[in-house]
């Protein structure tokens, strides 16, 4: 399902049909909804803060053409290392940023499709976890089991969410956003992300930036 814009300012979203790829996203969608994230203040202040028309984790895939996004994106992440990253700061190219905590099966499923995208894509764009729920301890166990090199932020407040919660539902976890080098929001994908689809998304905003 593509999302119904809540504001004037929301961009019009373009549902690409690829052959083969229809059937793939409404399995996902029937057999893995999305997980519930972590309740908090700020993800609560997100999840209320106006009917947006989504329907978490329902698979659906919305790509932006360029005339059609919004503003930059505008986040400070708090990463496990202590430091942080903000959105300005990864502007130059594309970025995959998957919400993700470990005891989601859909975000453990498609672990092993993120890697290889990373690996794949090397220096032609950053890839950024955004882990919900989890202590440093049981994230690290998460990546150690599944090779992810790329790093995530921890989220446990909730303010990555708020920050995108435009884009994020917070009851729809995995959602996975690709910004373009401006650091504008090229597509979404509600729930597990399959990886031919994430692929074609990536390497159309990858295009753009060439």
């Amino acid at each position: 399902m593509t999302p119904q814009p809540s504001s004037a300012r929301r961009p019009r979203a373009r549902t690409r049909v690829r052959t083969g790829l229809i059937a793939v996203v409404a399995a996902a969608g029937l057999a893995l909804t999305g997980c519930s994230a972590s309740s908090d203040d700020l993800a609560d202040q997100a999840n209320s803060g106006g009917d947006k028309g989504y329907v978490a984790g329902d698979g659906s895939v919305s790509e932006y053409a360029p005339e059609q996004r919004g503003e930059p994106v505008s986040f400070n992440a708090a990463m496990y290392d202590g430091s942080t990253v903000s959105a300005e700061s990864l502007r130059g190219k594309p970025v995959v940023l998957n919400f993700w905590y470990a005891g989601c099966a859909p975000c453990r499923a498609e672990a092993p499709d993120l890697v290889a995208l990373h690996e794949e894509y090397g220096d032609q764009a950053q890839f950024m976890g955004v882990n919900l729920r989890d202590q440093q301890a049981t994230a690290e166990a998460f990546e150690r089991t599944f090779g992810v090199e790329y790093p995530s932020a921890t989220d446990l407040n909730g303010e990555m969410l708020l920050a995108l919660s435009e884009y994020v539902p917070p009851q729809a976890v995995p959602t996975t956003l690709v910004l373009d080098s401006e650091g504008r929001v090229a597509a979404r994908i509600l729930g597990k992300a399959d990886k031919s689809t994430l692929d074609a998304l990536i390497k159309d905003t990858v295009a753009e930036s060439a």
